[in-house]
């Protein structure tokens, strides 16, 4: 799948280190020599990562004519870029699109910076492919160990998509390299104990089961909980760790009064469900939710009350064409990490004068960047539930290393950067001091750790509801929140 020979091969110029396991392209690429993913219909994946490998060029260009003085850095992007069985109109990778689009989006801002912004730093990103379901992590780390050693500009890796056993062996890897990893999405309880170099964007699984019992309770009053479960093809509970996790955290909140709690596999029958009162959960990967949907069009005029899904289900709402055959008459709430920027958010931000995510919705729009441009014109296209998370990720390192930066040339103004005059560990470090007063003033909500753990505290989730899945022009609209939007202390869970 999505990696034929002649689409994988190492390239004469530029950093560009792959090979074919499996089918599959893995390995990474900073040049459109390489670019991953030559299936139909993956289009804006393949446009992204040009747009980030063109964003290198032009970086480079810029610090050459600094004379080098600007602070240069490398982030590595891993992700799963080959691997899911696509129809030629079907966007299969909208997670790992988005994040990119979020690191260009970071890479954008810093080269939009003064000509003699000295201490502003300049972005370099390398595109690497774990492959499908993170399966070859393992190798991909082990070329980008070489790379690491190699390029001292190298400071951490942002992405990894999907909580897995996979996944988990690959940030020990990367512990053990000694790179920090900065995660957008990956949610699974404890993922911070495979590195203690590891640092999670979005709110554990355990806030989002409490999230969903208290507002199956204060809102919806229900006494009572149905849940299902899917954890993808070829995957089983013990490997998926998304969803292990977030099934033991349900079972831990609802108790007995979660009454059934089953694996939902393609082709099962759901009309026990139908005009079902309580609380209908799934609590699966998005792969399966567009048959969990079709299943319950057996209901007809009388579909359960209350469907609400997890945040894997983002993926799905992200896709026009599997929600055209949704049924009509079935709302869906689903949990939602970056509510905060949503265009509608982000407008009444920028209103406000919010600087950061005021500034964020301008560079998102901006007609030379993201293809389509985002939130034009009082609609266009929304921003995506993963493009907030991501650049949060690469800002809180790029701000760190100004930092450090800024310490360094303290004694000498007119000097050059030195790459090697910090690294990685230390960047962490950085990362975490800077986090130790307020939080991090991220996008999609102030990020705050606890000394020792790579969990933030009291991140904002949110459940996001639309009234007809099939509508896809109308924007979700917030019903309940839970976390901080900014720094001050931790407003708990309440109605939007």
């Amino acid at each position: 799948m999505g990696g034929q020979p002649l689409d994988c091969h190492p390239a004469l110029t530029g950093q560009v280190r792959v090979q074919l396991i499996a089918g599959e392209c893995v390995g990474y690429s900073d040049g459109a020599a390489q670019v991953f993913n030559s299936e139909p219909g993956q289009d804006r994946l393949r446009a992204v990562q040009r747009r980030i490998f063109a964003q290198n060029r032009a970086a480079e260009e810029v610090w050459q004519r600094s004379d080098r003085r600007r602070p240069y850095l490398t982030l590595v992007y891993l992700g799963t870029l080959t691997g899911n069985r696509t129809r030629a109109d079907e966007e299969s990778y909208v997670s790992e699109r988005e994040e990119l689009e979020g690191l260009a989006t970071a890479q954008y801002a810093l080269l939009k910076e003064s000509a003699a912004a000295d201490g502003a730093a300049l972005l370099h990103v390398v595109v690497a492919n774990g492959g499908r379901q993170m399966r070859h992590a393992g190798p991909a780390v082990r070329m980008l160990e070489g790379l690491a050693r190699d390029d001292p500009t190298v400071l951490g890796v942002v992405g990894l998509v999907e909580s897995r056993t996979s996944t988990a062996s690959a940030l020990r890897e990367l512990n053990r390299v000694g790179l920090p990893v900065l995660a957008p999405t990956l949610s699974a309880d404890r993922m911070d104990d495979n590195s203690s170099l590891y640092l999670q964007i979005s709110a554990p699984n355990s806030a989002q089961a409490a999230m969903i019992e208290t507002y199956a309770r204060q809102v919806l009053r229900v006494t009572e909980a149905h849940a299902y479960y899917s954890t993808g093809e070829d995957s089983s509970l013990t490997e998926d760790l998304y969803v292990g996790t977030l099934v033991d955290g349900l079972r831990e909140r609802f108790g007995t009064r979660l009454t059934r709690l089953d694996e939902w596999r393609t082709g099962r029958r759901l009309t026990a469900e139908c005009g079902y009162r309580g609380l209908l959960l799934f609590a699966g990967r998005w792969s399966e939710f567009d048959g969990f949907l079709r299943a319950l069009k057996e209901c007809g005029a009388d579909p359960p009350r209350h469907l609400v899904a997890d945040d894997s289900v983002n993926r799905y709402m992200a896709n026009p064409g599997l929600r055209a055959s949704a049924p009509g008459n079935l709302p869906v709430t689903y949990v939602s990490k970056a509510s905060l920027a949503t265009c509608a958010a982000l407008r009444a931000a920028q209103a406000a004068r919010d600087d950061a995510r005021g500034s964020f919705l301008t560079w998102v729009g901006a007609a030379d960047l993201l293809d389509p441009p985002r939130c034009r014109d009082g609609a266009g296209a929304p921003v995506g539930e993963r493009v907030s998370l991501a650049y949060d990720a690469a800002t809180m390192v790029v701000r760190a290393v100004e930092s450090l930066a800024a310490r360094l040339r303290h004694a000498d103004t007119g000097r050059r950067w030195e790459p090697r005059s910090v690294n990685p560990v230390g960047v962490h470090a950085e990362v975490l001091r800077q986090n130790a007063a307020a939080g991090y003033p991220g996008v999609a909500g102030v990020i705050r750790y606890a000394p020792d753990s790579g969990e933030p505290v009291a991140k904002r989730l949110a459940l996001l509801r639309v009234a007809r899945v099939p509508d896809v022009a109308a924007e979700p609209v917030e019903v309940f929140h839970c976390g901080a939007a900014d720094s001050g202390p931790d407003p708990g869970c309440r109605p939007t």
